[in-house]
Protein backbone atom coordinates (compact mmCIF):
# COMPACT_ATOMS: atom_id res chain seq x y z
CA UNK A 1 0.00 0.00 0.00
CA UNK A 2 1.25 3.48 -0.82
CA UNK A 3 1.81 6.04 1.90
CA UNK A 4 -0.88 8.33 0.46
CA UNK A 5 -4.36 7.47 -0.72
CA UNK A 6 -4.05 9.66 -3.83
CA UNK A 7 -1.39 7.44 -5.39
CA UNK A 8 -3.29 4.31 -4.39
CA UNK A 9 -6.42 5.72 -6.05
CA UNK A 10 -4.39 6.51 -9.15
CA UNK A 11 -3.29 2.89 -9.42
CA UNK A 12 -6.89 1.75 -9.05
CA UNK A 13 -7.81 4.12 -11.90
CA UNK A 14 -5.05 2.54 -13.96
CA UNK A 15 -6.48 -0.92 -13.32
CA UNK A 16 -9.91 0.21 -14.52
CA UNK A 17 -8.30 1.81 -17.58
CA UNK A 18 -6.69 -1.52 -18.50
CA UNK A 19 -9.99 -3.39 -18.27
CA UNK A 20 -12.46 -0.88 -19.66
CA UNK A 21 -10.47 1.04 -22.26
CA UNK A 22 -7.68 -1.33 -23.25
CA UNK A 23 -9.87 -4.41 -22.97
CA UNK A 24 -7.23 -6.45 -21.12
CA UNK A 25 -8.24 -9.64 -19.36
CA UNK A 26 -8.51 -9.73 -15.58
CA UNK A 27 -5.36 -11.86 -15.54
CA UNK A 28 -3.32 -9.29 -17.49
CA UNK A 29 -4.77 -6.44 -15.46
CA UNK A 30 -3.71 -8.05 -12.19
CA UNK A 31 -0.23 -8.80 -13.54
CA UNK A 32 0.34 -5.24 -14.78
CA UNK A 33 -0.97 -3.57 -11.63
CA UNK A 34 1.13 -5.96 -9.54
CA UNK A 35 4.23 -5.11 -11.56
CA UNK A 36 3.67 -1.38 -11.02
CA UNK A 37 3.14 -1.94 -7.28
CA UNK A 38 6.39 -3.88 -7.13
CA UNK A 39 8.21 -1.00 -8.80
CA UNK A 40 6.84 1.57 -6.37
CA UNK A 41 7.71 -0.64 -3.42
CA UNK A 42 11.35 0.19 -4.24
CA UNK A 43 10.71 3.93 -4.54
CA UNK A 44 10.60 5.10 -0.93
CA UNK A 45 10.45 8.81 -1.77
CA UNK A 46 7.44 8.57 -4.07
CA UNK A 47 4.45 9.07 -1.81
CA UNK A 48 2.45 11.70 -3.69
CA UNK A 49 1.38 12.26 -7.28
CA UNK A 50 3.64 15.32 -7.46
CA UNK A 51 6.69 13.13 -6.75
CA UNK A 52 5.86 10.91 -9.75
CA UNK A 53 7.36 13.60 -11.98
CA UNK A 54 10.77 12.95 -10.40
CA UNK A 55 10.96 9.42 -11.81
CA UNK A 56 13.26 9.40 -14.83
CA UNK A 57 14.93 6.84 -17.09
CA UNK A 58 17.83 6.43 -14.63
CA UNK A 59 15.39 5.50 -11.87
CA UNK A 60 13.80 2.86 -14.07
CA UNK A 61 17.15 1.46 -15.19
CA UNK A 62 18.32 1.08 -11.59
CA UNK A 63 15.13 -0.82 -10.82
CA UNK A 64 15.59 -3.08 -13.84
CA UNK A 65 19.18 -3.78 -12.81
CA UNK A 66 17.87 -5.09 -9.49
CA UNK A 67 15.37 -7.28 -11.35
CA UNK A 68 18.06 -8.83 -13.55
CA UNK A 69 19.96 -9.82 -10.40
CA UNK A 70 17.00 -11.92 -9.29
CA UNK A 71 17.41 -14.17 -12.33
CA UNK A 72 13.83 -13.76 -13.49
CA UNK A 73 12.84 -15.23 -16.85
CA UNK A 74 13.19 -12.99 -19.89
CA UNK A 75 9.44 -13.08 -20.52
CA UNK A 76 8.75 -11.86 -16.97
CA UNK A 77 11.19 -8.96 -17.35
CA UNK A 78 9.63 -8.03 -20.70
CA UNK A 79 6.18 -8.01 -19.11
CA UNK A 80 7.32 -5.82 -16.22
CA UNK A 81 8.81 -3.29 -18.64
CA UNK A 82 5.59 -3.34 -20.67
CA UNK A 83 3.56 -2.76 -17.50
CA UNK A 84 5.66 0.24 -16.48
CA UNK A 85 5.60 1.67 -20.01
CA UNK A 86 1.82 1.31 -20.04
CA UNK A 87 1.41 2.92 -16.60
CA UNK A 88 3.53 5.96 -17.40
CA UNK A 89 1.75 6.33 -20.73
CA UNK A 90 -1.47 6.38 -18.71
CA UNK A 91 -0.01 9.17 -16.55
CA UNK A 92 0.86 11.10 -19.71
CA UNK A 93 -2.72 10.85 -20.93
CA UNK A 94 -3.94 12.24 -17.62
CA UNK A 95 -1.48 15.14 -17.85
CA UNK A 96 0.36 14.13 -14.67
CA UNK A 97 3.74 13.75 -16.40
CA UNK A 98 5.11 15.11 -19.66
CA UNK A 99 7.62 12.41 -20.60
CA UNK A 100 7.35 8.63 -20.33
CA UNK A 101 10.62 7.47 -18.67
CA UNK A 102 10.12 3.93 -19.98
CA UNK A 103 9.34 4.83 -23.59
CA UNK A 104 12.83 4.14 -24.96
CA UNK A 105 13.81 1.30 -22.64
CA UNK A 106 14.21 -2.02 -24.42
CA UNK A 107 13.82 -5.35 -22.69
CA UNK A 108 15.74 -8.56 -23.36
CA UNK A 109 15.14 -10.23 -26.69
CA UNK A 110 12.89 -13.25 -26.47
CA UNK A 111 13.73 -16.34 -28.44
CA UNK A 112 11.15 -17.01 -31.12
CA UNK A 113 10.11 -20.53 -30.28
CA UNK A 114 8.50 -22.61 -32.99
CA UNK A 115 4.86 -23.12 -31.91
CA UNK A 116 4.08 -26.58 -30.57
CA UNK A 117 1.32 -28.41 -32.43
CA UNK A 118 -0.26 -31.82 -32.92
CA UNK A 119 -0.20 -33.70 -36.19
CA UNK A 120 -3.54 -34.22 -37.92
CA UNK A 121 -3.53 -37.88 -36.83
CA UNK A 122 -2.85 -36.92 -33.20
CA UNK A 123 -5.59 -34.31 -33.27
CA UNK A 124 -8.12 -36.72 -34.73
CA UNK A 125 -7.19 -39.36 -32.14
CA UNK A 126 -7.84 -36.78 -29.42
CA UNK A 127 -11.17 -35.63 -30.86
CA UNK A 128 -12.30 -39.23 -31.38
CA UNK A 129 -11.67 -40.19 -27.75
CA UNK A 130 -14.38 -41.85 -25.67
CA UNK A 131 -16.22 -38.90 -24.14
CA UNK A 132 -19.30 -40.91 -23.18
CA UNK A 133 -22.89 -39.68 -23.45
CA UNK A 134 -23.18 -37.87 -20.13
CA UNK A 135 -23.52 -34.09 -20.07
CA UNK A 136 -19.97 -33.50 -18.79
CA UNK A 137 -18.41 -35.70 -21.47
CA UNK A 138 -20.46 -34.06 -24.21
CA UNK A 139 -19.38 -30.67 -22.91
CA UNK A 140 -15.73 -31.71 -22.94
CA UNK A 141 -15.98 -32.95 -26.53
CA UNK A 142 -17.67 -29.73 -27.62
CA UNK A 143 -14.91 -27.69 -25.98
CA UNK A 144 -12.10 -29.60 -27.70
CA UNK A 145 -13.88 -29.55 -31.05
CA UNK A 146 -14.49 -25.81 -30.78
CA UNK A 147 -10.87 -25.10 -29.83
CA UNK A 148 -9.65 -26.92 -32.94
CA UNK A 149 -12.32 -25.82 -35.40
CA UNK A 150 -11.78 -22.13 -34.65
CA UNK A 151 -8.32 -21.67 -33.16
CA UNK A 152 -9.72 -19.36 -30.48
CA UNK A 153 -7.77 -18.47 -27.37
CA UNK A 154 -8.58 -20.09 -24.04
CA UNK A 155 -10.14 -16.97 -22.52
CA UNK A 156 -12.07 -16.30 -25.71
CA UNK A 157 -13.59 -19.76 -25.34
CA UNK A 158 -14.54 -19.36 -21.68
CA UNK A 159 -16.01 -15.94 -22.45
CA UNK A 160 -18.42 -17.24 -25.10
CA UNK A 161 -22.13 -16.62 -24.53
CA UNK A 162 -25.15 -18.34 -26.06
CA UNK A 163 -25.84 -15.29 -28.22
CA UNK A 164 -22.40 -15.61 -29.83
CA UNK A 165 -23.32 -18.81 -31.69
CA UNK A 166 -25.17 -18.53 -35.00
CA UNK A 167 -26.48 -22.04 -35.57
CA UNK A 168 -28.03 -21.08 -38.91
CA UNK A 169 -24.92 -19.62 -40.52
CA UNK A 170 -22.46 -21.88 -38.70
CA UNK A 171 -20.33 -19.07 -37.30
CA UNK A 172 -19.59 -17.57 -33.91
CA UNK A 173 -18.73 -14.10 -32.68
CA UNK A 174 -15.47 -14.01 -30.75
CA UNK A 175 -14.35 -11.17 -28.51
CA UNK A 176 -10.58 -11.04 -28.70
CA UNK A 177 -7.84 -8.91 -27.20
CA UNK A 178 -8.76 -5.26 -26.80
CA UNK A 179 -12.46 -6.23 -27.03
CA UNK A 180 -12.10 -6.60 -30.80
CA UNK A 181 -14.78 -8.82 -32.30
CA UNK A 182 -14.41 -11.22 -35.21
CA UNK A 183 -16.53 -13.89 -36.87
CA UNK A 184 -15.11 -17.41 -36.99
CA UNK A 185 -16.61 -20.40 -38.87
CA UNK A 186 -17.65 -23.50 -36.94
CA UNK A 187 -17.01 -26.81 -38.72
CA UNK A 188 -19.78 -29.43 -38.84
CA UNK A 189 -18.19 -31.87 -36.33
CA UNK A 190 -17.80 -29.03 -33.83
CA UNK A 191 -21.34 -27.78 -34.44
CA UNK A 192 -22.75 -31.30 -34.01
CA UNK A 193 -20.79 -31.73 -30.76
CA UNK A 194 -21.98 -28.35 -29.51
CA UNK A 195 -25.64 -29.11 -30.27
CA UNK A 196 -25.38 -32.51 -28.57
CA UNK A 197 -24.01 -30.85 -25.41
CA UNK A 198 -26.62 -28.09 -25.38
CA UNK A 199 -29.49 -30.52 -25.95
CA UNK A 200 -28.32 -32.86 -23.18
CA UNK A 201 -27.78 -29.96 -20.76
CA UNK A 202 -31.11 -28.31 -21.59
CA UNK A 203 -29.32 -25.14 -22.67
CA UNK A 204 -30.31 -25.35 -26.35
CA UNK A 205 -33.12 -22.81 -25.91
CA UNK A 206 -31.07 -20.36 -23.85
CA UNK A 207 -30.11 -17.04 -25.40
CA UNK A 208 -28.48 -13.74 -24.52
CA UNK A 209 -25.43 -13.41 -22.31
CA UNK A 210 -25.79 -16.76 -20.58
CA UNK A 211 -22.46 -18.64 -20.70
CA UNK A 212 -22.05 -21.23 -23.44
CA UNK A 213 -19.99 -23.58 -21.27
CA UNK A 214 -20.57 -24.06 -17.54
CA UNK A 215 -18.77 -25.96 -14.81
CA UNK A 216 -20.19 -28.41 -12.30
CA UNK A 217 -21.34 -25.46 -10.19
CA UNK A 218 -23.54 -24.21 -13.01
CA UNK A 219 -21.49 -21.07 -13.46
CA UNK A 220 -19.31 -20.00 -16.39
CA UNK A 221 -16.48 -22.47 -16.88
CA UNK A 222 -13.06 -21.14 -15.88
CA UNK A 223 -9.79 -21.44 -17.83
CA UNK A 224 -8.22 -23.79 -15.30
CA UNK A 225 -11.06 -26.31 -15.76
CA UNK A 226 -10.53 -26.27 -19.53
CA UNK A 227 -6.81 -26.89 -19.00
CA UNK A 228 -7.67 -29.94 -16.88
CA UNK A 229 -10.06 -31.21 -19.57
CA UNK A 230 -7.36 -30.94 -22.24
CA UNK A 231 -4.82 -32.70 -20.02
CA UNK A 232 -7.27 -35.47 -19.13
CA UNK A 233 -8.05 -36.48 -22.71
CA UNK A 234 -4.48 -36.01 -23.93
CA UNK A 235 -3.33 -38.55 -21.33
CA UNK A 236 -6.25 -40.82 -22.19
CA UNK A 237 -5.19 -40.89 -25.85
CA UNK A 238 -1.48 -41.14 -25.18
CA UNK A 239 -0.85 -37.73 -26.73
CA UNK A 240 2.07 -35.65 -25.45
CA UNK A 241 1.34 -33.18 -22.66
CA UNK A 242 -0.38 -30.18 -24.22
CA UNK A 243 -2.16 -26.98 -23.27
CA UNK A 244 -5.34 -25.49 -24.79
CA UNK A 245 -3.13 -23.13 -26.81
CA UNK A 246 -1.74 -26.10 -28.75
CA UNK A 247 -5.17 -26.38 -30.42
CA UNK A 248 -4.70 -22.82 -31.69
CA UNK A 249 -1.22 -23.63 -32.99
CA UNK A 250 -2.48 -26.83 -34.62
CA UNK A 251 -5.42 -24.98 -36.23
CA UNK A 252 -3.08 -22.46 -37.86
CA UNK A 253 -0.42 -25.00 -38.84
CA UNK A 254 -2.91 -27.38 -40.45
CA UNK A 255 -4.61 -24.58 -42.39
CA UNK A 256 -1.26 -23.33 -43.67
CA UNK A 257 -0.10 -26.81 -44.70
CA UNK A 258 -3.32 -27.22 -46.72
CA UNK A 259 -2.67 -24.02 -48.64
CA UNK A 260 -4.72 -21.44 -46.74
CA UNK A 261 -3.71 -17.82 -47.31
CA UNK A 262 -1.65 -16.35 -44.47
CA UNK A 263 -3.83 -13.24 -44.23
CA UNK A 264 -6.96 -15.35 -43.90
CA UNK A 265 -5.32 -17.24 -41.04
CA UNK A 266 -4.36 -13.89 -39.49
CA UNK A 267 -8.00 -12.79 -39.60
CA UNK A 268 -9.28 -16.06 -38.13
CA UNK A 269 -6.74 -15.96 -35.29
CA UNK A 270 -7.42 -12.31 -34.53
CA UNK A 271 -3.77 -11.28 -34.90
CA UNK A 272 -3.20 -7.55 -35.27
CA UNK A 273 0.11 -8.05 -37.06
CA UNK A 274 0.83 -10.43 -39.92
CA UNK A 275 4.31 -10.98 -38.45
CA UNK A 276 2.69 -12.79 -35.51
CA UNK A 277 0.96 -15.18 -37.89
CA UNK A 278 4.15 -15.70 -39.88
CA UNK A 279 5.54 -17.79 -37.02
CA UNK A 280 3.56 -20.66 -38.50
CA UNK A 281 5.45 -20.48 -41.79
CA UNK A 282 8.51 -21.48 -39.76
CA UNK A 283 6.62 -24.52 -38.51
CA UNK A 284 5.59 -25.47 -42.03
CA UNK A 285 9.12 -25.09 -43.41
CA UNK A 286 10.47 -27.17 -40.52
CA UNK A 287 7.92 -29.88 -41.29
CA UNK A 288 8.82 -29.85 -44.99
CA UNK A 289 12.53 -30.09 -44.20
CA UNK A 290 11.90 -33.03 -41.89
CA UNK A 291 10.04 -34.85 -44.65
CA UNK A 292 12.72 -33.92 -47.17
CA UNK A 293 15.55 -35.19 -44.97
CA UNK A 294 13.72 -38.45 -44.39
CA UNK A 295 12.58 -39.08 -47.95
CA UNK A 296 15.04 -37.57 -50.41
CA UNK A 297 17.84 -39.98 -51.46
CA UNK A 298 20.50 -37.27 -51.47
CA UNK A 299 19.24 -35.04 -48.67
CA UNK A 300 22.18 -35.90 -46.40
CA UNK A 301 24.85 -36.56 -48.99
CA UNK A 302 26.39 -39.85 -49.97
Amino acid sequence: MFKTKEVENLLEDYGRFLRLEKGYSAHTQMAYVGDVRQFFATQEGVSTIARLKEIDISTVRLYLASIYQREMSKSTVVRKIAALRSFFSFLQRKGIIEMNPVENIQGPRLEKNVPSFLTVDEMFALLNADFGREETGLRDKAILELLYTSGIRLRELTGLNMEDIDFTEGVMKVRGKGKKERLVPIGKPAMDALKAYLEESGKIEETGEKPLFVGLNGKRINPRTVEKIVDKYARLCGVKKISPHVFRHSFATHLLSMGADLRVIQELLGHESLSTTQRYTTVDVARLMEIYDRAHPRAKGV
